[in-house]
């Protein structure tokens, strides 16, 4: 009979029938997810196992009978409200808007096979969207709808679904969906035999057919469930939570099934509770009044004949920094310096350019970083948007900046002119509410944005790192960054106001070599750069303190570092400009093997992890990431639409709570970051990337709009996508794929990207493609870009030396090229300056002969840089040539 059914089936199931069923699902399912990212404790093996285990549940019968009241009410089955409450917490977990889960169906759905004995299940794959937070009662709509046509088309074999819709294949997950949701309402009716009782026993399953599974049954005493889960996937205690949220939610259903989905709430008000006020419990008492060069004048009262800074040979004690600074101030008030008025710093990094700074501050202004490195459009542009009134710099650097209207006072040659000033402290009438400095970032737009800070911020950030660091960690800190990135405010004026003492440096990879190598006690820097110095042995022996910044952080980094002889501390950092350095950190444990996490929220602030409705998310539910405080910047500078979109009203201000009393344009502020984060279970936070086309390489935070907006603006070039790709050695490099109207050489769009950009944010490599690839919904499918292949502008010349050789196979480590001609330019070919001083250090290796790094800058080629190596030391080629040539793939071997 069961035979003759299958025969009937088959027969049935052919011609039209299956065409008009087969359309159906090809239409259902067309453009639906590949997989659903719910938020895992493990990284998705790529073989993934069925490895399993479960954890059983029930509602109470008020819960119960309230569901199947609505269920009623609203014109549905119970298996329709409870599928769409399950989708509803997938869609809060995920944060994808197109949930698609799969749901077995009985299939008797003809009277001929009731009393059939035969398995006829089969799996309807269910699709459930959530575009513009719809309300339950909306979705539970959809959700008959669409259950209401896939049992129309049930007939179709699963199996013969996906052969239609031929997904891509995986071996790390399973084709259309990987979560299921079963409701087993089918009576279960008792079986009597003569002398014999029978019930039911629970086995413990180690089996997960999917990712998770969701299996509810209707009992006498109320609905009771089981989450059978993988856990090469999740631990335990995440499906606890997912299972308490699940109850949350189905109460908050029944209490108001009219409410928006983004709305309802998944966690009890104790959780909320640990989220957003013990977790953000930071508060503490500072000298909020004051400004920052007013707690260094403090400083230099306790400790006068202390070293302040040093830069090669020369140093200056606190009350000589103060003096000078204090000469430059009175001078700059002359010329109408005053609170909020901007003053521009263009100058190179030496011991005058604290002293720029500082007076700068005294004087009441604020002050803008302009990087003389920098192309003449992107200062131009600066100085225009700032409007800056005075211009501070060296005369030397007079002929290389563009024209301006600023009064310009040179540090150098005017120095005899404000040596003539005052050397006592200035009183101005500036507050903690006035502007400190105006820093410029990438944007998004195509032009940087200023980023405008008032004294309180960085007062704030030297309160927290008073309570955090010791006076000897502090006693001599590294300052290698540039002024004008964020990460300088620490090293100069957190040194200065906790009286430590700053040594100046241009390069951190080369720290060895610097006069002042072994007082330095803290290295605040990005974890590419530290890599370096452990790969090189090149961390001075007093560094008790690491701060990393600027780059997410990986364990065995930190593990090599706590091996250096005297390091103690190794801190991990997060923070955006926008709130002034730093707004979490955490004291990396030694010994671990887990990933470093960002860790929580610094004195005075806030850290809250929210969905698109601003709602909190549960603990380890991805979020963005919003900071609160008292380290909040005023805002973007002439940009008061960008302003407020991105510094909102703070919907969980408790005013009571703070120590002190934000200035007005930041008080109840939330800054949104655009940074994916979630929550661990102990309360430190976990890093996990961006949500926008904002990237960090080498610490530099650039965004890709801001080039794609450039080379747009070529006439050859029609469209444009920049992305970020790892490079073999660890670091990223920028990759640009362009789409172009006539021919145009890659170094011609690199040319033309110099003028505009400064070299960090120039792609390393570019491809030239006939079209971009697009997505069903005519997006860029930046995962369909084919892997990069730099374009050779000059014909390839292969080495012909020994020398040749090696270098040619040291180049191709460090550069994303395959094959490099003697007569390239190792900067054209995606060269950077960590890259580049990565590359000496493997020549110095490599050949015993010490190249300074200017030369690879000065001779950026294979043929002439082999001829200085040659030149360097004539042991060298007689060394060489005592070698058998295939054994020149052991650089080590040709040590002189």
């Amino acid at each position: 009979q069961y035979a003759d059914f299958a025969v009937w089936q088959r027969q049935y199931l052919s011609g039209q029938v299956l065409s008009t069923q087969l359309d159906y699902w090809k239409q259902q399912l067309s453009g639906a997810p590949e997989k659903l990212q719910l938020p895992t404790d493990f990284p998705r093996p790529s073989v993934l196992s069925y490895q399993g285990s479960n954890i059983s549940f029930s509602l109470n019968k008020d819960l119960t009978t309230k569901l199947q009241a609505l269920s009623r009410e609203l014109g549905t089955t119970l298996f329709m409200s409870l599928y769409a409450a399950f989708s509803i917490l997938l869609y809060r977990y995920s944060g994808q808007s197109d949930i698609v889960v799969g749901s077995p169906i009985a299939n008797r759905n003809r009277s001929e096979i009731e009393e059939l004995i035969g398995f006829f299940v089969n799996t309807l794959v269910l699709r459930t969207k959530f575009e513009n937070n719809p309300s339950f009662s909306e979705v539970l709509a959809q959700v008959r709808e669409t259950t209401l046509k896939a049992y129309e088309h049930q007939d179709v074999p699963f199996e013969t679904v996906v052969e239609a819709l031929q997904p891509q294949r995986s071996l790390s997950y399973s084709p259309l969906f990987q979560v299921m949701f079963v409701l087993q309402n089918t009576p279960m009716t008792d079986v009597e035999l003569p002398g014999v009782t029978l019930s039911p026993i629970q086995l413990e399953s180690t089996i997960a057919k999917f990712d998770l599974t969701l299996s509810m049954t209707e009992t006498d005493q109320g609905l009771a469930g089981t989450w059978e889960y993988n856990t090469d996937l999740f631990k335990e205690q995440t499906i606890e939570r997912m299972v308490a949220h699940f109850q949350n939610l189905l109460e908050a259903i029944v209490e108001n099934p009219s409410q928006k989905v983004g709305n309802l709430s998944l966690m009890s008000e104790w959780e909320r509770h640990q989220l957003l006020v013990e977790w953000n419990d930071t508060a503490t008492e500072y000298p909020a009044y004051k400004c920052i060069h007013q707690l260094f004048e403090e400083q230099v009262e306790k400790t006068p004949n202390a070293v302040a800074v040093v830069f090669e040979e020369e140093q200056v004690t606190y009350e000589q920094l103060n003096q000078r600074a204090n000469q430059l101030a009175h001078h700059l008030h002359t010329l109408g310096v005053k609170p909020e008025v901007l003053v521009g710093i263009c100058v190179e990094r030496d011991l005058e350019m604290v002293v720029g700074l500082l007076g700068i501050l005294k004087a009441g202004g604020a002050y803008v970083p302009l990087d003389p490195n920098y192309p003449q459009e992107r200062l131009s542009y600066m100085l225009k948007d700032s409007d800056v009134g005075v211009l501070v710099t060296q005369s030397e650097l007079l002929e290389s900046l563009p024209e301006h209207n600023a009064r310009v006072v040179c540090l150098d040659s005017d120095r005899r002119v404000f040596e003539q000033q005052s050397q006592e402290n200035l009183d101005v009438g500036v507050g903690e509410d006035n502007l400190a400095y105006v820093i410029y970032t990438s944007g998004s737009t195509g032009k940087p944005k200023g980023v405008s800070v008032e004294h309180q911020s960085p007062v704030a950030l030297c309160n927290w790192a008073k309570q955090t660091f010791s006076a000897s960690q502090m006693s001599g800190v590294l300052a290698t960054t540039s002024i004008c990135f964020d990460l300088s405010v620490f090293e100069l004026f957190v040194s200065l106001c906790l009286g430590g003492k700053v040594i100046i440096a241009d390069n951190a990879l080369d720290i060895l070599n610097h006069h002042h190598s072994t007082e330095i006690t803290l290295i605040n820097t990005v974890p590419s750069v530290i890599a370096e110095l452990l790969r090189n042995g090149g961390i001075p022996t007093q560094v008790m303190t690491v701060n990393l910044a600027g780059e997410p952080i990986q364990n065995p980094i930190v593990q090599k570092l706590y091996e250096h002889q005297n390091i103690q501390c190794i801190y991990n950092l997060y923070g955006p400009s926008e709130d002034t350095t730093y707004s979490t950190f955490a004291l990396l444990a030694k010994g671990t093997t887990e990933q470093p996490s960002i860790g929580r929220p610094i004195a005075n602030t806030q850290v809250y992890i929210l969905d698109s409705y601003l709602q909190p998310v549960p603990v380890g539910v991805p979020g963005e990431i919003y900071i609160g405080g008292d380290g909040l910047a005023r805002g973007y500078l002439n940009l008061p639409q960008l302003t407020q979109e991105k510094f909102i009203p703070n919907p969980f201000d408790k005013s009571k709570q703070r120590a002190h009393k934000a200035s007005k344009n930041q008080k109840s502020k939330l800054y949104k970051t655009g940074d994916l984060a979630r929550y661990l279970p102990d309360g430190n936070i976990e890093f996990l990337g961006r949500i926008d086309n904002q990237v960090k390489i080498r610490g530099f935070r650039i965004e890709l709009g801001e080039i794609e907006a450039v080379l747009a603006s070529h006439p050859q070039v029609n469209h444009t996508v920049v992305i970020a790709q790892q490079e073999n050695t660890g670091n990223k490099l920028l990759v640009a794929y362009v789409v172009v109207n006539s021919e145009i050489t890659t170094q011609q769009l690199r040319e033309y990207l110099k003028v505009q950009l400064p070299d960090y944010m120039v792609p390393s490599v570019f491809v030239t493609l006939d079209r971009l690839p697009l997505t069903p919904n005519g997006k860029i499918d930046r995962k369909a870009l084919p892997a990069p292949e730099s374009e050779r502008d000059t014909e390839y010349v292969a080495p012909s030396t020994e020398v040749e050789q090696i270098l040619t196979k040291i180049w191709e480590e460090f550069l994303p090229v395959t094959k490099v001609s003697i007569h390239d330019n190792f900067f054209d070919l995606g060269g950077h300056s960590l890259s580049a001083i990565q590359a000496i250090s493997r020549i110095k290796e490599a050949f015993a002969v010490n190249i300074p790094l200017k030369h690879l800058f000065e001779e950026p080629t294979i043929s002439n840089l082999a001829k200085i190596i040659e030149d360097s030391d004539s042991r060298l080629v007689q060394r060489l040539r005592t070698i058998p040539s295939q054994k020149l793939e052991n650089r080590k071997q040709i040590k002189l």
